[in-house]
């Protein structure tokens, strides 16, 4: 199953945050073994993937595949040592490189300082095939989507998932707005 794809090294990639296609088959798995202990391990699963705002692709690679065109790259470019491709991206936090794959979504290759997962890899801000959304908002449709999924949304069921993750409760009718779309994204 592809929510259980192993990330090949030397990358570091987030698929739950970063690839629609594989939250979705995440979500779909989490459906079909929702338990007591299993809801602390998606909590937990949910947590990692931050805090901020992200980019999550669209588009019709999977992950996989993204990690091989970018491999490819890398390998032929001979840049698959850590410290040559320190020395190609640059080490600082604003550093990194761009490139283009094959359906012609942009993604993000910075250095990161790790012996054996030193490629980070995430879609570029504004790629096609891709997406802006906080963290925040993605974690609390994710999570009400696998625990309550019912059709009508409302802020009560809402703040029972965000209150698992450990979030305040929504009041904010932009913000309960944005969590419904993202619900919506998932189921389509």
């Amino acid at each position: 199953m592809a929510s259980t794809f192993q990330i090949p090294e030397p990358f570091q990639f987030n698929p739950l945050k970063h690839h629609l296609q594989f939250i979705r088959e995440f979500i779909s798995h989490r459906l079909e073994v929702k338990t007591g202990t299993e809801i602390q391990h998606l909590v937990k699963d949910l947590k990692r993937t931050g805090t901020s705002v992200m980019d999550v692709y669209t588009g019709n690679l999977t992950a996989p595949k993204i990690c091989e065109e970018i491999a490819i790259y890398l390998e032929m470019n001979q840049l698959l040592k850590a410290d040559v491709f320190s020395s190609w991206t640059g080490t600082n936090f604003n550093d990194f490189r761009l490139m283009t794959l094959s359906d012609s979504s942009q993604w993000i290759l910075k250095y990161h300082k790790d012996f054996k997962r030193f490629v980070h890899i995430f879609p570029a801000r504004t790629s096609p095939n891709s997406f802006r959304v906080k963290a925040n908002t993605l974690k609390s449709a994710i999570l009400y989507y696998i625990l309550i999924g019912k059709d009508y949304i409302s802020g009560d069921d809402l703040n029972k998932a965000r209150n698992l993750l450990g979030l305040s409760p929504v009041k904010d009718p932009d913000e309960a707005e944005a969590i419904t779309e993202m619900i919506e994204i998932l189921r389509h």
